[in-house]
Parts: structure tokens; C-alpha cells; sequence
């Protein structure tokens, strides 16, 4: 479990591609605090430290994660966010985060609004179910809240010290980036989902298929 918090910015300093799998690389000091099988996101995906080397570790992706994740462009150099894994005494600071990624979405737009940035990116019907305005969504690991949704957009600002302390600094328009939506939110559209129409009340479905959440 992960807060969307970023601890440190790495770098992808090799890949092993498979055919469905890859091994990654990843130097950072915070490597130094990892131990072989702690969990650490990168770039939004929970990984697990098969190897821990002074200022790198290692981990490896398995298939579902590389057709989930974005992980194709990828290359040595490549800036990753990292955030080890939340210990229960810990403050939650940012929002539940699992480290699972539901899909991807490409960035249409970055601009200033004032103190802050704000970045469009585009996602896919099936992603955007899941998003509301004001609501949490984790881009490339870190935790965001959703300024406002169109038909395939969303937007979120981020704010300064966000902005220059994530790998959020160096994407472009047209970058591709890891997207996972609020997790209790999954939960409550999935059994929504599951009920037959008629189990629920009248005006609860009427509001539900007028906004979108039923067929």
C-alpha cells in the first residue's frame, strides 16, 4: 500500500525485456533503505526489491503489469517517481494508493495556472468511469486530485513542490503515463455494476443511468 507521495526521483539505469516480462534496473539513494523483497512503486507500479545493490535495486515486471503499465518507452536515463511501501503507523498523507495500475492516458495539455500546473490527459471510457471532479487519481505513482472530467479528459493541478520533486517536471505533451483510479471508488462502481436494475430504488437508478454510472 502507497500514499501517491513521492520519496525520490531514480533513474532507469537498465532493462531486460522479455517477451512478456521485463527486469528493471533502478538507481536512487533510496535504494540504500530497500531490503530484498520490500515493496517499492515505480512510476506507479508496485514492484518487489528482488535485489538491493548500494544505490540500485532491481525488480521484475510480470506480463499483466507490462499490458497494464506503460513501460514500452522506456530507456536508460528515463526519470521514474519511487515511493516505498506505507507501514501502518505511518501518516496518510496523500490517499490509498495499491500500486496496481488500471490503464494509461496520454497528456493532451501542460500550462500554468498561477502557482500551479495544470495537466490534461487523455484516458479511455473504461478509465474515465472511474474518475470524478475532486476526486484522487495517481499519475505515474503520485497522488493527485481531479480538477475536472469531459467525455475522454481530465485534468489536475499540481502544485510547486510536487511539480519539482516528481519526474512530472521533465514530461512532455504526448507522453504516455500510468493511470490508477481511487481505489474504494473501484469497489463501489464494480458492485454497482453486479445489481440488477431491479433490486435498487427507482429514483437511486434514475440518478445513476442520468449520470452515466448505468446502462
Amino acid at each position: 500500500m502507497f500514499t501517491g507521495l513521492i520519496e525520490a526521483v531514480g533513474s532507469v539505469h537498465a532493462i531486460e525485456r522479455g517477451s512478456n516480462e521485463y527486469r528493471l534496473h533502478i538507481r536512487s539513494p533510496l535504494a540504500d533503505r530497500l531490503q530484498e523483497g520490500d515493496s517499492v512503486a515505480v512510476n506507479g507500479i508496485c514492484l518487489t526489491a528482488n535485489r538491493c545493490l548500494p544505490g540500485e535495486f532491481v525488480a521484475d515486471v510480470m506480463p499483466e503489469t507490462v499490458a497494464r503499465a506503460e513501460l514500452s518507452t522506456w530507456r536508460r536515463g528515463k526519470q521514474v517517481n519511487l515511493e516505498r511501501a506505507l507501514s501502518v503507523s505511518a501518516r496518510l498523507d496523500g490517499h490509498l494508493v495499491s500500486g496496481h495500475v488500471d490503464g494509461t492516458g496520454r497528456i493532451q495539455s501542460i500550462r500554468r495556472d498561477r502557482n500551479a500546473v495544470r495537466i490534461t490527459v487523455a484516458a479511455e471510457t473504461g478509465l474515465m468511469a472511474g474518475l470524478i471532479p475532486k476526486g484522487s487519481v495517481a499519475l505515474d505513482g503520485i497522488s493527485l486530485t481531479v480538477i475536472a472530467c469531459t467525455a475522454g479528459t481530465f485534468s489536475v493541478g499540481v502544485i510547486p513542490h510536487t511539480y519539482v520533486h516528481t519526474a512530472l517536471q521533465a514530461a512532455d505533451v504526448g507522453a504516455v503515463v500510468n493511470i490508477e483510479t481511487d481505489m474504494i471508488g473501484k469497489y463501489v462502481f464494480s458492485w454497482l455494476e453486479r445489481q440488477p436494475a431491479e433490486t435498487m430504488p427507482s429514483s437511486l437508478h434514475a440518478v445513476l443511468r442520468a449520470n452515466g454510472y448505468w446502462k
